[in-house]
């Protein structure tokens, strides 16, 4: 449903309690669902994003019993995966992605599917690489893309090229089945790496669940047939949902905390705070979490974002408030996102009077006077982080109104009854 938003009448200061990283959490529950054992996974958002890898692992094979908030106990079978069912991923790339090797580890084929917009999204790579690898992928519609029939077939492991300039999600979904895989696993980049921090938290998790063999490169990226083992995880905080709050204090100057969200962060885009600092705010990160006091005034920055690309959206939000252009590089390929993530962002902009100009790998934001823009009906575009971006915006530009505000569902369905507690001033 559309949403009218409202401004903030003073500075937001306040402390704010974010869902848990679905980053982690995704990472977290194949593990365990690929572990030998009974695993407690804690602190798990209530996202879309979540229950649909809850629901298409369990429909795999795995127990998932929910306990309390976003804890839950994960009996896995040791990376025996049931197959011969459907998966319905809807809209998380990231989900249909990691599913679709998991499943090809079924003896039997099982079908991944999604939504009519992630069924447009690219997944050739993907798909080439398993079957290269020796698993049966047989299209049930465009080549390359969802939906897709998908089993073992003679999957072994071994090596394996695939370009690392089109998602991380494509080497961490290969990299999550590799210690099940007999013969390990060598991924060849054939391009630089993008989102690398992802690979790194990728990494991290898997060697907290016992894949300790894993060895990370510019050029290669080699995992060990070790297997998981049955452990308690403990979700951290999402760094991509902890940016909109944080980007709130430097867009009304005020002071906003993240309990939690400390520097031994696995996450790359806790890195948020210090591109706020470099705009002109002051960031203090330390064992309590982190935290981003607005600055008198904002200066636009030039950064390639390759690394941290689902703050795109909330870094450009920012910038729209800056005394000087921000141009943000090396992130053509978030065009492929749940929205073309470049163009859809540039149309908002320059509907509420932002200059804005979309390049070949990147998007240069130049801001005018804030009292200049005007309110206008923003398009998310089935798209949660420009959802929550817009409302960034809205903070100090009357008249603003979302087409549908149902898609922050996504990844934090209450955003809205915090947003409208900052905004309170509660």
């Amino acid at each position: 449903m559309t949403r009218p938003l409202d401004v903030a009448s003073a500075p937001i200061r306040a402390t704010v309690s974010v869902p848990g990283s679905k980053s982690i959490a995704n990472r977290a529950l194949v593990c365990a669902a690929l572990a030998d054992g009974v695993s407690q996974v804690r602190g798990c958002p209530d996202g879309d994003d979540t229950r649909a890898m809850i629901d298409g692992l369990t429909r795999l094979g795995a127990t998932i019993v929910h306990q309390s908030d976003g804890d839950f106990t994960v009996s896995g079978h040791g990376g025996r995966i049931r197959g011969g069912v459907e998966v319905d991923a809807m809209l998380a790339g990231t989900t249909s992605r990691f599913l679709t090797a998991v499943a090809a580890l079924g003896t039997d084929s099982s079908v991944v599917t999604g939504a009519e917009r992630l069924r447009a999204r690219p997944m050739a790579a993907l798909h080439e690489s398993l079957s290269r690898l020796g698993a049966r992928i047989e299209a049930l519609g465009e080549m390359g893309c969802l939906p897709v029939r998908v089993s073992r077939g003679n999957l072994r492991g071994g090596v394996v090229e695939l370009p690392g300039d089109v998602s991380s999600q494509f080497v961490t979904a290969l990299m999550l089945i590799a210690p099940l895989l007999t013969e390990g696993l060598s991924i060849r980049l054939t391009s630089p790496l993008v989102s690398r921090p992802y690979v790194a938290m990728t990494a991290a998790v898997m060697s907290t669940f016992g894949a300790s063999g894993i060895a990370i490169s510019d050029q290669t990226i080699d995992v060990a047939p070790d297997g998981y083992r049955a452990i308690d995880y403990r979700i951290e905080p999402d760094a991509s949902s902890a940016s909109y709050p944080l980007a709130a204090a430097a867009i009304t100057t005020g002071d906003v905390m993240v309990p939690g969200l400390t520097a031994r962060s696995l996450q790359g885009d806790a890195a948020f705070a210090s591109l706020l600092e470099s705009m002109g705010c002051v960031a203090t990160i330390d064992d309590a979490g982190t935290r981003v006091r607005g600055g008198a005034s904002l200066r636009g920055i030039d950064v390639d974002m390759a690394d941290v690309s689902d703050l795109v959206p909330t870094l450009a939000a920012v910038a729209a408030f800056a005394d000087t252009p921000t141009h943000i590089r090396g992130v053509g390929f978030i065009r492929n996102k749940e929205s073309d993530r470049l163009g859809d962002l540039a149309r908002g902009l320059r509907s509420i009077g932002c200059q804005t100009e979309v390049t070949n790998d990147g998007i240069v934001i130049s801001p005018s006077v804030p009292e200049s823009y005007h309110g206008a009906v923003l398009a998310t575009h089935h798209d949660h982080r420009l959802a929550m971006a817009w409302s960034l915006l809205a903070l100090r530009i009357p008249g603003i109104t979302l087409d549908d505000d149902s898609v922050v569902s996504k990844s934090w369905p209450d955003w809205w009854t915090v947003r409208a507690s900052l905004v309170a001033g509660r």
